[in-house]
């Protein structure tokens, strides 16, 4: 795979709460013998990069023999930046869930996509009850590739400084299969589309979230950061019982309420949306104060 994406990428879509400092209080004794992570929002800082005092705490964890894992909804054209975040270890989690990779081997462990004439019929449908959208679309075909542009369609307002192909609506859609759409509403905000496109879509059709960027994004049937996160679980021997994880936006319910009803904690940065905050077993400080890392060196004190 090529290097060519750029290695850091700013974060956008915070909510409030990102320099809020949470006070812990006692942990208790238990221990995960894994670590995942959110990437956006959570275990970045807003410039798109891992904070000195939150490598410390991730290479803690690795000394620890705690294997950390980032779970993120970037796109396989953005995985320069994410193995820049998690210094070339361990398993990424991208696209939801949808590509999965062995950063130390270079190993893709997961590709899933949606056929397009699939896609077209959800994003169809959604439209029958939203009015028309813009929308942007990764390309399955290019899946595989590092630095490949994004379909976008002329006003979408996409918000990464990446190259992208900025077209007309009836260009956007490639030839094959996709790997995600992406869709954006002049007039409902993300998460009263979402609520919109969940009513009328079948899941065995397709999989909807968001992920705090203004847009919901359409991906194939099944795929969350929680199986993808799966797959890592499995190489590593370990189950969500076992697991610490830290998310930010919807896009993160699936893994952090896998991880929670299995036993593992489930913990919300400062600056959640707030169905992440109802759902984790706790909190931590926002990602602008290295939240993730203030817990992680809290859960590791006695280690």
């Amino acid at each position: 795979m090529t290097q060519r994406a750029p290695r850091v990428v700013p974060s956008h879509g915070i909510l409030a709460g990102a320099e809020r400092v949470v006070e812990l209080g006692d942990l208790g004794s238990w221990r995960p013998k894994l670590v995942a992570s959110d990437l956006d929002g959570t275990l970045l800082t807003a410039d798109g990069v891992v904070s000195a005092r939150t490598r410390a705490a991730l290479e803690a964890c690795w000394d620890a023999g705690i294997p950390v894992v980032g779970v993120t909804g970037r796109g396989p054209r953005l995985l320069d930046s994410v193995k820049a975040a998690l210094d070339h270890r361990g398993i990424a989690v991208l696209s939801q869930g949808g590509f999965v990779v062995d950063l130390e081997r270079d190993e893709v462990l997961r590709t899933v996509a949606l056929p397009r004439e699939q896609a077209a019929r959800v994003v169809e449908a959604i439209e029958d009850v939203a009015g028309q959208l813009s929308l942007a679309v990764e390309d399955a075909a290019e899946q595989g590739e590092v630095g490949t542009r994004l379909r976008v369609q002329h006003g979408f307002d996409w918000p990464y400084p990446e190259a992208a192909h900025l077209m007309h609506r009836g260009e956007v859609w490639p030839v094959g299969a996709v790997l995600k759409v992406f869709l954006r509403s002049a007039t409902f905000d993300q998460d009263e589309l979402l609520a919109l496109a969940r009513s009328v879509v079948d899941p065995a059709d397709a999989e909807l979230t968001h992920a705090g960027l203004g847009f919901i994004e359409v991906l194939p049937p099944g795929i969350t950061k929680a199986s993808g996160l799966q797959l890592a679980l499995d190489r590593y021997g370990v189950v969500f019982g076992d697991v610490l994880v830290f998310g930010d936006m919807p896009n993160d319910l699936p893994m952090l309420g896998a991880v929670q009803e299995a036993g593992g904690r489930a913990v919300a940065v400062a600056n959640a949306h707030p169905s992440v905050k109802a759902l984790a077993d706790g909190g931590t400080s926002g990602h602008q104060v290295d939240g993730v890392a203030r817990y992680l060196e809290a859960v590791l004190r006695d280690v």
